[in-house]
């Protein structure tokens, strides 16, 4: 069980928020609005937030843009994860990852079986890192949101946890887990040290 390590400082984050809809504006969203208080609750930056349709393109062209800045850490994209013809999410973020985060999906399904039952299959949240950003998509309800950020992604997305956490994947001055350090060697020391 994870948990929290007092001697580790917090590290805030950049994070923008994508809310992928065809019909919500700010407004109505919901979603965004629950995942933009919890983050800045949490410490972290709201960096942007933006909307667009469920659309591939569109969903690649704001997402591809993000992830080369170096405020932003982390992309939560809500929406368009489900099993509909208008649901592109997984389709428009999977090919831009160089590594999937494949524990994401399931660990989110696993947490949504208790409250909605075996439809929890027709979600498709899917998580990868993309360059030096994380970028993890979930369903576009304020429920799933809060099954994501309360669930999984607030412990990860903080420096503290342990035995291990997403940070150090994204800053490069963050503390590594220790189960992924290797042990220096007197030989590996020495050479440093001369």
């Amino acid at each position: 069980m994870a948990h929290v390590h007092a001697d580790t400082p917090f590290a805030p984050l950049g994070i923008a928020v994508l809310t992928v809809s065809d019909t919500r504006g700010f407004e109505e969203d919901g979603s965004g609005d629950l995942l933009a208080e919890r983050l800045t609750e949490a410490g972290h930056a709201l960096v942007e937030r933006r909307i667009v349709p469920d659309d591939v393109y569109r969903i690649r062209a704001v997402v591809s843009k993000w992830v080369v800045r170096d405020d932003i850490q982390v992309v939560l994209v809500n929406g368009g994860t489900g099993f509909t013809p208008r649901d592109t999410t997984p389709e428009a973020l999977t090919p831009l990852f160089d590594k999937a985060i494949d524990g994401y999906g399931e660990l989110f399904r696993q947490l949504s079986l208790a409250s909605i039952g075996t439809s929890t299959i027709q979600s498709r949240a899917v998580a990868g890192l993309i360059d030096r950003t994380l970028v993890f998509a979930m369903p576009g309800s304020p429920k799933a949101c809060a099954t994501a950020w309360d669930g999984i992604l607030a412990a990860q997305l903080d420096a503290r946890t342990r035995p291990c956490n997403f940070v150090a994947m994204v800053l490069p001055d963050a503390e590594r887990c220790a189960s992924r350090q290797a042990p220096e060697t007197e030989a590996v020391r020495q050479a440093v040290e001369s």
